[in-house]
């Protein structure tokens, strides 16, 4: 997957920023499990996450890189659903973490970061759709 479908426009970052509470990466650290309910949205300002999804038998469906710039947990907290994926952060990552209501409520004060927020989640859908062929393929 392209490492930049996770990204968002810089304006949104800085406006999660400001609501956001950094999260300590000097090891490894699982960020959210596939099935969890979503806490809120991850700002990843610098490293490097990986983001696995497992089939119900635990097998590998697809793993994708996110880079500096992606926000992580968005759809889930987007459709107030589960996360689909498991997001672990490398170590020496730069992690922010924004609580679904905080999010919320700066989306709510910021209509302008609508559009910005449902370009990143189209992004998102557009690399899994690249993503599934390839997923498909490596497991026959």
């Amino acid at each position: 997957m392209n490492h930049e479908s996770f990204s968002a426009d810089r304006r949104v970052v800085c406006a999660l920023e400001k609501r956001s509470q950094p999260v300590d990466c000097d090891e490894g650290r699982t960020l959210f499990v596939q099935g969890e309910t979503p806490k809120g949205v991850y700002i990843l300002l610098h490293g490097e996450a990986t983001l696995v999804m497992k089939s119900y038998a635990g097998q590998t469906i697809m793993c994708l890189q996110a880079s500096s710039g992606s926000l992580l947990g968005l759809p889930g907290v987007i459709g107030k659903q589960p996360y689909a994926l498991n997001a672990m952060a490398r170590k020496g990552s730069e992690i922010r973490f924004v609580t679904r209501e905080d999010f919320e409520h700066i989306v709510e004060e910021e209509p302008r970061l609508h559009v910005l927020v449902l370009q990143v989640l189209a992004a998102e859908v557009r690399s899994a759709r690249h993503a599934l062929p390839e997923a498909v393929a490596f497991s026959e």
